[in-house]
């Protein structure tokens, strides 16, 4: 299949259907009209497991692959699981691409993260500045993974063309997100800690770090949207940055989430914890110049974020790291 002949009836396996990105996605493509959606439960096909993931290639046949699953998690997490973080994700992907090319599927997107690109490198990050310099070293370990991803179907793009293209988002948020207090990532992680302090009437919430590294945010929606968009099209370029192109510190996303929360409690700022990286925006020149870029802005995503919190918070569970 070349994406020309991408129909609404294609076959279309969607791999962490579940997850916070594979799940808007889905919501995405059943709202466009594609009616030929694929996916399974993690407890009946293990991504890890090569054979089973062969097997499962081989009887379904899809036609296009997105690839959105993955062992994910914040500062912390990272830090407790590397050999999951690297080893799981590594699996996970490996057997998405090898049986997607064995099977014959020439459409395949990539999903990764900003955190791919060296601690150091020049604001805004463009794509060309992959594996110039050292990785921030409390997210290394699925930055390592992720890049072995990344050039993987750089080499079936270039070696046997296929259409296959890796999208890099800066840090996500949104509907589904995970809340849980030990693996989430920072957004998230300020909004069920606030909302917390407020439901306890406490006067004071301690946080991670300074509070003066920039983050970059994009939300879940827009993540749906670039991604469609990549499989709706030839894209040039193996590897493109999805985000908003603009940063906030995270005093600045402290305070948008407690006007969004209406509690005003004082923030402690433990600096003994780590900062990661002090600035990470990303270049989305290259995918804005091929018709892409974001719709909604910080504030409305916090918004809808919170909200979305409030009506399922009784369904929030603290979320570990599986451990094989």
């Amino acid at each position: 299949m070349n994406n020309k002949q991408l129909k609404k009836t294609s076959k279309i396996y969607v791999a962490g259907h579940k997850g916070m990105v594979g799940s808007a996605v889905c919501r995405l493509l059943e709202k466009k009209g594609y009616t030929n959606l694929i996916y399974s439960n993690s407890t009946k096909l293990d991504l890890r497991d090569q054979l089973k993931v062969k097997q499962f290639f081989q009887k379904e046949e899809p036609e296009a692959v997105i690839s959105a699953a993955a062992v994910v998690g914040g500062i912390l997490a990272n830090n407790n699981f590397p050999y999951q973080f690297i080893m799981d994700n590594m699996q996970i992907q490996n057997n998405l691409i090898d049986s997607s090319f064995k099977m014959g599927v020439e459409k395949f997107i990539f999903l990764g993260s900003s955190c791919i690109y060296p601690k150091l490198s020049p604001q805004p990050i463009k794509e060309e500045y992959l594996l110039t310099d050292k990785l921030e070293p409390t997210n290394q370990w699925y930055a390592v993974a992720k890049i072995s991803g990344v050039k993987t179907c750089e080499t079936l793009k270039k070696q046997y063309k296929k259409d296959y293209v890796s999208l890099m988002p800066s840090n996500l948020y949104g509907y589904h997100d995970n809340f849980s207090l030990e693996t989430s990532h920072v957004l998230p992680a300020i909004i069920r800690k606030i909302h917390d302090a407020k439901v306890k009437k406490l006067s004071e919430v301690r946080l991670f770090g300074s509070g003066k590294p920039l983050r970059e945010f994009l939300f879940i929606d827009d993540m749906a949207e670039a991604v469609i968009f990549a499989l709706e099209n030839n894209l040039p370029h193996y590897l493109y940055n999805i985000g908003t192109g603009i940063s906030i510190s995270i005093k600045k996303l402290v305070s948008l989430i407690q006007k969004e929360i209406g509690y005003d409690c004082k923030i402690v700022w433990d600096t003994n914890k780590p900062n990661g990286t002090h600035e990470k925006t990303v270049d989305v020149s290259r995918i804005n110049e091929a018709g892409w870029r974001h719709s909604v802005e910080l504030s409305e995503g916090i918004k809808r974020t919170y909200s979305w919190f409030l009506d399922n918070i009784s369904n929030i569970r603290e979320v570990s790291i599986k451990i094989k």
